[in-house]
């Protein structure tokens, strides 16, 4: 499969804290904690890039996993995200605005050869599109009408 895939989103704006998203045809709501201004209806942006994140690693561990012959069982993603809001509030350019590091832990009852398990892994850090875009800059451009 060599064609590019176009993933769209369109999104509208129902408060300075609440965003109504529509992509496929699904409707998602991004929401803020009330501490953050939100109504707590629905996960913050970075929880949505976490959400995106475990969810791509999902299907890259079984598409590398199914490669590999393992035979994964139980299979769970967990991942902390830890950043600093005081760029996001004005209060300080120090630290940046995102992610400052993310931990990913992988959970499984399959037991996999040490060996193969390293491969396994370094095949999924290496083909996880969202890894890819979290790990490395992407262009990106801003227009408005």
């Amino acid at each position: 499969m060599s064609k590019e895939l176009k993933f769209s989103v369109s999104s509208v704006s129902e408060s300075s804290a609440k965003t109504k998203v529509q992509t496929r045809g699904f409707d998602l709501i991004v929401d803020e904690p009330e501490a953050l201004g939100g109504t707590n209806e629905a996960p913050n942006p970075v929880e949505y890039v976490l959400a995106g994140y475990a969810g791509c690693i999902n299907v890259v561990a079984h598409i590398v996993a199914e490669e590999f012959k393992i035979r994964l069982e139980n299979f769970k993603v967990d991942i902390d995200g830890y950043l600093n809001p005081n760029r996001l509030f004005g209060k300080s350019l120090k630290d940046r605005a995102g992610y400052k590091n993310i931990d990913v832990r992988l959970h499984t009852t399959s037991n996999i050869d040490p060996e193969l398990k390293k491969k396994w892994l370094a095949e999924i850090n290496h083909r996880c599109p969202v890894n890819d875009n979290l790990t490395n800059t992407t262009p990106i451009s801003f227009s408005i009408n």
